[in-house]
């Protein structure tokens, strides 16, 4: 395993622990180099579907990606990390217990969205302004409207 820091390609792995799930192990490494201490995890490469992008192009899925969009929605929002995580664990579950060959890059951030929204509505947002190509301000007014309509046939206290 390459060292992060120097790029020493010897590292030992000096403690292993599963994850509550039992689908990851994260390894605290020490590299032999320059003696400095990071962390890997290893899953089991499952058989994703291919991501249809909205031009057609056809991408392999990719939980950082997902994972990038989500804390960039998230950042400086009082969610927690691991509450994400989970999701993007459960969403790759789903994905492969769908048996799909393809899966609609659409699909994917609905699915984003709508935890997004139960979580905090400034990451909702933020996330829906990039996915849904927001081109101007009345669209996020329009978008602010429906959840605020939403929350008042909810009965939620604003």
């Amino acid at each position: 395993m390459k060292c992060p820091f120097c790029a020493q390609l010897d590292s030992k792995v000096i403690d292993s622990r599963v994850s509550t799930a039992g689908d990851v192990i994260r390894r605290r490494r020490e590299c032999e180099g320059c003696g400095r201490r990071f962390t890997s995890r290893e899953r089991v490469e499952d058989l994703l579907p291919v991501v249809v992008k909205k031009d057609g192009v056809r991408e392999p899925f990719d939980r950082e990606k997902v994972l990038r969009g989500v804390r960039l929605a998230c950042n400086k929002r009082p969610v927690a990390m691991d509450r994400i995580e989970r999701f993007i664990d459960e969403l790759e579950r789903e994905l492969i217990e769908s048996e799909a060959k393809e899966v609609h890059s659409k699909e994917i951030g609905e699915r984003v969205m709508r935890l997004l929204r139960e979580l905090d509505e400034v990451a909702y947002v933020r996330f829906a302004s990039v996915h849904r190509s927001f081109r101007d301000i009345d669209e996020f007014r329009s978008e602010l409207d429906k959840m605020v309509r939403a929350r008042d046939v909810a009965g939620e206290p604003r």
